[in-house]
């Protein structure tokens, strides 16, 4: 079964935002991963953008019940109705989740994967979460560019 890598970040991202989001789907596809993603515009848009130039597999998981507004690089658009609810879905039908970027869609799938405690989480940029004390909570793995990323989830090792 192929590995499955869920990338989430903010559905409007900056410039460097989609050139990191896009990388890291080019490096996920030359490894032969299946892309997971929202599905939408934003980061989502430039990583699906990124493994499909690489000959890549993207699956959107997407929050509305049909396929309206899905993006033009998706392999397969799967409709949940579920709105922000298909999060979870997204998180956990993944062997690693990378987070590119931050907003508050972002956030709720960084904590999503985080509870769910079995798959790599791994950050390029976005938020910067403080425990009570100030530390960053435990877990989360932050990366300096999109090979790092790659490389942090530990699934080629």
């Amino acid at each position: 079964m192929a590995v499955q890598v869920a990338v989430c970040g903010p559905s409007r991202c900056s410039a460097p935002q989609w050139r990191q989001a896009e990388e890291t789907g080019r490096l996920l596809a030359a490894r032969s991963a299946v892309v997971l993603c929202g599905g939408y515009g934003g980061v989502m848009a430039a990583v699906a953008a990124g493994a499909r130039s690489a000959g890549g597999i993207v699956v959107g998981v997407l929050s509305a019940a049909d396929r309206a507004g899905a993006g033009p690089d998706l392999t397969v658009a799967l409709p949940t109705g579920m709105g922000q609810g298909r999060n979870t879905v997204l998180v956990n039908a993944a062997d690693a989740v990378i987070v590119v970027g931050g907003s508050w869609g972002t956030l709720s799938e960084l904590a999503l994967a985080m509870r769910r405690g079995r798959v790599p989480v791994v950050q390029l940029g976005g938020w910067h979460v403080q425990d009570e004390d100030g530390r960053p909570p435990g877990g989360v793995l932050h990366a300096s560019d999109p090979q790092e990323a790659v490389a942090m989830t530990g699934l080629w090792s």
